[in-house]
């Protein structure tokens, strides 16, 4: 029963990952310029801006500025 249950679980979790990438946002190369400048102006924090724009933006900071 443990192994049924195993893998049931393993294809809800596979249902979910597919899930969330289709439904991910695809952010185009201007949105994505605009935002990282937004968060460099630095006029608001940037887990508002994070919370405003629903993107992870401290990756994108740190290898827009390298």
């Amino acid at each position: 029963m443990n192994k049924k249950s195993g893998t049931s679980k393993d294809a809800a979790d596979k249902l979910v990952k597919g899930i969330r990438r289709k439904t991910r946002k695809q952010y185009s190369a201007e949105e994505k310029i605009r935002i990282v400048l937004a968060g460099l102006r630095g006029e608001e924090s940037i887990a508002a801006l994070c919370r405003r724009e629903g993107a992870l933006l401290h990756k994108s900071r740190e290898g827009f500025i390298s």
